[in-house]
């Protein structure tokens, strides 16, 4: 009998932020061995950004697991049904149940800090006479809500570097929820003040997921990388490779 082939971890970043999120994660997975590869999402809504990692995945030859911080929680719900996909890892992130949106999750838990901090820039877009809505956090208001515990220096950069999320991902649905056909595991960052806790807390608990939970900010891969690996190594684990 063949050995089972390893999978490819695929990173998925969220809003306001890009795949450079993850530089302490992913020397943790090579060392272990493992292929990683971490796109950049272009955060235009759930529906491209979902068609989009679709596309990174079936690019891969071999099983995936799919790892998904914050927004890209949502991302990974929906393009974890690629066939290839093995595991789904959330950290920090919105599992959707399918048709539900992220304003519709959010919606039903108090308001984290984040809310009187985004700022909204219109954007134009092409072949529309109605330009599109990015959004962004304010600068000043970064660190504190996102990266508490990180460095203040890398977290000041963070904050003029962000990748705004286009509005109109907050209201579009979930077309499927790949979380009830793959393992999930999911981690809750305790001192989220981006996310509400209680949204990871619930949406993991609706899946039925392996669930732990750290104390940290919502850049947890950035302030507990070592915890953020080993349970990606976990879910690798999980595949029998």
């Amino acid at each position: 009998m063949s050995p089972t082939p390893r999978p490819t971890v695929v990173l998925v970043h969220g809003a306001f932020a890009d795949a450079s999120g993850y530089a302490r994660v992913i020397p943790e997975l090579t060392a272990a061995g493992l292929e990683v590869v971490a796109p950049a999402v272009p955060n235009r809504g759930l529906v491209d950004d979902a068609a989009y990692i679709s596309s990174v995945i079936r690019a891969v030859d071999g099983p995936v697991v799919l790892v998904g911080h914050s927004y890209g929680g949502a991302v990974i719900t929906v393009a974890g049904a690629e066939e290839n996909v093995r595991a789904l890892v959330y950290l920090a992130g919105y599992a959707l149940e399918e048709g539900e949106s992220l304003g519709e999750l959010q919606g039903r838990f108090p308001d984290s800090g984040l809310a009187d901090a985004l700022r909204y820039t219109p954007f134009p877009v092409v072949g529309s006479e109605d330009p599109g809505t990015d959004v962004s956090v304010a600068v000043d208001r970064f660190p504190e809500l996102f990266a508490a515990d990180v460095e203040p220096g890398l977290a000041a950069v963070l904050a003029v570097s962000q990748r705004p999320l286009a509005a109109r991902a907050f209201s579009e649905a979930a077309s499927v929820a790949a979380w009830r056909t793959k393992p999930s595991w999911g981690l809750v960052a305790g001192a989220d003040r981006t996310i509400n806790p209680e949204v990871e807390r619930y949406g993991y608990r609706r899946a039925g997921m392996t669930t732990v939970e750290v104390d940290s900010s919502h850049l947890v891969m950035l302030a507990r990388p070592m915890a953020v690996a080993e349970l990606i190594l976990e879910a690798v684990r999980s595949t029998g490779a």
